[in-house]
């Protein structure tokens, strides 16, 4: 009987075809995920390999690669369709798990500040020097206009007060008869009105009133309080001495009154100050001063912090030492971060570049991404997500940036952070 001698490369390509369908099998009968109508497609696969097996003495070497082989191509069209079904979960769930969430006490401990942006035109290299000042709108200044002598203090320096809460007590020989001079002309007064009409003349009844209304006066001029007067005079008792009362919510400065000291009429005590707003007073350049506006935006940069401004008012003179215009800016101060006394740096708004419109944000709000891209983190609902941005212009700790929408809520403090919990997940920007 003549045997026929398989060509070495039919051979080898037989088993390559062989070995490939075994892996195959393999691979989609123990995928759990595969159904019935893939179970049922491989049926004929397994089939035709055992046929094959059985008649492997009668059949050619060559008829067992075309067998191999076909079955080879029937197998990887079932496998192409895998991928798919294993595909087909929501896409949008890249985007969710892309989110960087964190709780409250999370955001705390990594120093988590947002703030919204708006659109605004600044040249970074166009900068003014400037100083915090209290805002003399929300200031008092606590001056008796009378001789004084410091009795008790209530309050220390620094301390923050509210309306109606006691400072010092005061008193004196001035004070004492300032107060019996009301008592008694109020009482006269009192008196007179009970009267009936033409008991006395129009001329006498004036003068009392008069006389009484002055020494109410001059109470209010050392700082007594209407319900303090009007206790006064139903009291005689307590004269020589009174409570002097915060009249606004604020911080004590300026405070030089001690124990026992005494004052002459109109020496201040000490200050309040509503820290809540504050000045600014900048000297700006004659080119500068052409670009001032009452009532337009100023960007103010103290330390880290940036903050929105008002101009409210210009000198409309130049210093001749330095050649300088002063003006004044009126600007919020939140949480009371930002105290008088220090420098600041003052960013005019360039209204004639509209191209240079963009938002502003702390160096510490960028970051850099996977590929090298400065990005920032916005704050979105459900957590923090990363988005790139172009970066114009960086300044003195400012960076002036193109790439979001206005309005848009920016984590300008802790983004370090975000960025590092950013690298620990693996997200990247570019897959949302």
């Amino acid at each position: 009987m003549n045997t026929k001698l398989v060509p070495p490369l039919s051979l080898l390509a037989a088993l390559n075809a062989k070995s490939l369908v075994n892996n195959a099998v393999s691979r989609v009968v123990s995928n759990t995920d595969t159904d019935a109508q893939l179970t049922s497609q491989l049926n004929p696969l397994l089939n035709a390999r055992s046929n094959a097996r059985r008649n492997n003495q009668s059949n050619s070497t060559i008829s067992r690669g075309l067998l191999f082989g076909s079955a080879l191509f029937g197998s990887l069209l079932m496998l192409s369709s895998l991928p798919a079904q294993a595909s087909s979960q929501p896409a949008e769930t890249d985007h969710q798990q892309s989110l960087l969430s964190l709780n409250t006490e999370q955001r705390q401990l990594a120093g988590i500040e947002v703030s919204q942006l708006s659109l605004e035109a600044f040249n970074l290299q166009a900068v003014a020097t400037a100083q915090l000042i209290v805002d003399k709108d929300k200031t008092i200044t606590i001056a008796p206009q009378l001789d004084m002598q410091v009795l008790k203090r209530h309050v220390v320096p620094g301390e923050q007060v509210t309306k109606g809460q006691p400072l010092l007590t005061i008193g004196g020989a001035e004070i004492a008869a300032a107060q019996a001079n009301y008592i008694n002309a109020a009482t006269e007064w009192d008196r007179i009105k009970r009267m009936s009409p033409g008991t006395i003349s129009v001329s006498q009844r004036m003068q009392i009133e008069v006389n009484a209304e002055l020494k109410r006066a001059i109470l209010e001029s050392i700082m007594m309080t209407p319900a303090q007067i009007a206790a006064l005079a139903k009291s005689p008792s307590s004269i020589g001495q009174f409570q002097l009362l915060a009249s606004i919510n604020g911080r004590v400065q300026q405070d030089v009154a001690t124990l026992g000291q005494v004052l002459i009429a109109g020496t201040p005590l000490m200050q309040l100050t509503d820290e809540s707003y504050l000045w600014v007073e900048a000297e700006v350049t004659p080119m500068q001063a052409d670009q001032v506006n009452m009532g337009s935006n100023v960007l103010v940069h103290v330390g880290s912090r940036t903050r929105n401004g008002v101009i409210i008012g210009r000198s409309h003179e130049i210093n001749p030492q330095t050649r300088t215009e002063q003006v004044l800016v009126r600007m919020a101060n939140p949480g009371h971060e930002l105290h008088a006394g220090e420098f600041a740096e003052l960013y005019l708004a360039d209204d004639q570049q509209a191209k240079s419109a963009g938002f502003i944000v702390p160096d510490a709000a960028l970051t850099r991404g996977g590929d090298g891209d400065w990005q920032v983190f916005v704050e979105q609902e459900g957590g923090f997500s990363a988005v790139e941005i172009t970066v114009v212009e960086r300044q003195r700790g400012l960076s002036f940036i193109r790439g979001l929408a206005p309005q848009t809520r920016v984590v300008i403090s802790g983004a370090f952070f975000l960025a590092s919990e950013q690298a620990k997940a693996g997200f990247d920007i570019h897959n949302h």
